[in-house]
């Protein structure tokens, strides 16, 4: 009889859908475009929330932000619905399943102590040898907090990732070297090019504890989510990679100024409120790392844009590593192995950087593609998202999951069409500064955004207008496709419930 299939699924932390081989922009991406090239490859799979706590736990558990609660950071996920995710429904099925890397399941920077491993205020409470179980997963390997927002002596909370770094009492030094700078230095509050050597980094920790993991002897099938922090912000990298791509030729978005009259009241709003810039949250010097609240100069986007896809192109290192290693053990053909991102990044377009209520396809859309046993070779372009992964990994290894608001990938595989993606979002004004229910959906061509509670939405024809300059929403050409989209956003759909509480800001 033969034995089940391992499952490794590698995901990146704010990864565009076009910053792989292939999709658009010019990075390289030469082993994440291996997977590709035996494999599936999904040109339209977007997020399903453009935060990470929402959009992680759709993917761990195949539901709607709306259906799971977290519908935007700083809520936590109910540990019930948790563990009825990807981690909980492989171990009942006697699968070892396992975390290394970036979890963000539960809130870091919270009002109070929240007794969650991630919660920097109860972290403490855990053991240094504490490994699990967590959110379903029988072991996890976890970074805190992996994206250097803040300073170290005065807060001294580390998981597995930051005990490394300590491991000869020099954690703090080696975080605060990390934004030291080499040549050739950068200007922008979000980018260095980190004097910090490259061993001491998230990403290579992450494939050197994946290289681990699969290198131990087990007497049954591997469930393991590996999970990248990188290429989130702020834009830090270390040689060879800082330097890999020169600022002067990588390739800008062609509209990089703010053109908010022609979009709806929340662009403007999101942008000016004083209740978000005065917030009190992380920040990357004095910078939020959502919403960028600066102009951005073509000299800073270009020295954004090289260290973005240089991180890229160490996270694509590590797989490479990774993918070697299966090959090599003779692992490789039973194993499914998906690359996706949680969720994107503007870049640059319409002047922006970073992420917000602004649903602009940089942002939306993600990188996803899969090889291994039941996966049909090809490229798709049928709207799909990052929560049918739940679905599509039950049914590929023969397990009965719960329904989910996912859909196992396989009726795409076979050619099948599907009319949107969904993305949601209750967008809070105590920390975003707008009051929105923000619904949106993704077809082939089209891109549809409405806030529920005015009415007011944009409407983008992408087949036409890729970089969605022109607004449909109140065209009269463009009614019908309007209404037909509309149709698919359902207010009340089975299985919402309400929003979980909010406990803290990330």
């Amino acid at each position: 009889m033969s034995r089940a299939p391992d499952i490794l699924l590698i995901t990146t932390d704010q990864q565009r859908g076009d910053c792989i081989g292939g999709a658009g922009r010019a990075v390289r991406t030469p082993n994440i475009d291996r997977i590709a090239a035996r494999g599936a490859r999904f040109d339209t799979c977007i997020t399903p929330h453009p935060m990470c706590q929402p959009a992680r736990a759709s993917i761990l558990t195949g539901l709607l932000p709306y259906s799971h609660g977290v519908r935007d950071n700083g809520r936590n996920l109910d540990p019930q619905i948790a563990e009825a995710g990807l981690g909980g429904l492989f171990s009942g099925a006697g699968y070892d399943t396992r975390f290394i890397g970036k979890a963000h399941l539960s809130t870091h920077e919270t009002f109070a102590p929240t007794g969650a491993a991630e919660c920097y205020s109860s972290v403490a409470d855990y053991p240094e040898d504490w490994t699990g179980p967590y959110m379903g997963f029988e072991r996890v390997d976890l970074t805190l907090r992996p994206h250097h927002h803040c300073g170290w002596k005065d807060r001294p909370y580390t998981l597995h990732y930051e005990n490394f770094l300590d491991q000869d009492g020099q954690g703090g030094a080696r975080w605060e070297r990390a934004k030291d700078q080499v040549a050739p230095r950068t200007s922008h509050k979000q980018v260095w090019r980190s004097a910090l050597s490259e061993e001491w980094f998230s990403t290579a920790w992450v494939g050197d504890r994946t290289i681990d993991m699969l290198d131990e002897d087990r007497d049954r099938p591997l469930m393991s989510w590996v999970s990248f922090p990188d290429p989130h912000p702020p834009f830090l990298a270390a040689s060879p990679w800082a330097t890999l791509y020169d600022p002067a030729e990588v390739d800008l978005s062609p509209h990089r100024a703010l053109d908010l009259d022609r979009r709806p009241w929340w662009h403007r709003a999101f942008l000016e409120s004083p209740a978000r810039r005065n917030q009190k949250r992380v920040h990357a010097g004095d910078q939020p790392y959502w919403g960028n609240d600066d102009a951005l100069d073509d000299s800073d986007l270009r020295d954004v844009i090289a260290v973005y896809y240089g991180m890229i192109a160490a996270i694509d290192q590590q797989v490479g590593r990774i993918l070697d290693h299966l090959e090599t053990s003779g692992r490789r053909d039973n194993t499914i192995v998906i690359f996706t991102s949680d969720h994107g990044e503007w870049l640059g377009d319409h002047g922006l950087l970073l992420k917000g209520p602004m649903l602009y396809d940089g942002l939306l859309r993600v990188p996803l593609v899969m090889a291994g046993p039941g996966i049909v070779p090809g490229r798709f372009d049928a709207p799909v998202s990052t929560l049918d992964l739940h679905a599509t990994l039950a049914e590929l290894c023969g397990l009965d999951a719960p329904d989910g608001d996912g859909i196992s990938l396989s009726d795409v595989m076979q050619g099948g069409t599907r009319a949107v993606a969904h993305n949601e979002w209750e967008v809070d004004a105590s920390r975003s500064g707008v009051d929105l229910d923000l619904r949106t959906v993704r077809s082939v061509d089209h891109r549809l955004s409405v806030d529920l509670k005015s009415g007011a939405g944009e409407l983008y024809d992408l087949a036409a207008d890729p970089h969605e300059m022109s607004n449909l929403w109140d065209t009269a050409g463009a009614a019908s496709v309007r209404d037909r989209l509309c149709a698919c956003i359902a207010t009340d759909r089975p299985g919402m419930i309400p929003a979980a509480p909010r406990v803290g800001w990330h």
